[in-house]
């Protein structure tokens, strides 16, 4: 009782789902804004970018990495974060989708 149900729903819907509940925070808008501006794997700049202690981006980082955002890897003692181009792209082309599938009406309701 009380568990949604992601079964009922397409394998599509539901990864769409986890994509943008990943980036439903403005703490993780802000880091992919940082790492797409970097344009290049970041290794550690985000605390004095964003101003946020380095526990709260570990965790932020990791529901990215959890949905598949973003990828890491490991150098020495840090690891260095970039965007995941096939996910990016996957969450790209589905929201084109989901956005472009209304016809915008000069009258609604």
């Amino acid at each position: 009782m009380g568990l949604t149900k992601t079964e009922i729903f397409t394998d599509e819907q539901n990864r769409l789902a986890v994509m943008l509940k990943a980036i439903a925070h403005p703490a993780r808008i802000a880091i992919l804004q940082e790492i797409i501006k970097s344009n290049t794997c970041i290794c550690g700049d985000l605390v004095d970018e964003l101003g946020l202690a380095q526990p709260t981006i570990s965790q932020h980082l990791k529901e990215l990495k959890n949905a598949g955002l973003i990828q890491g890897t490991i150098e020495g003692v840090s690891v260095c974060y970039c965007i995941n181009p096939p996910v990016w792209n996957e969450l790209k082309e589905q929201m084109g989708s989901f956005f472009s599938a209304f016809d915008v009406k000069a009258t609604c309701c």
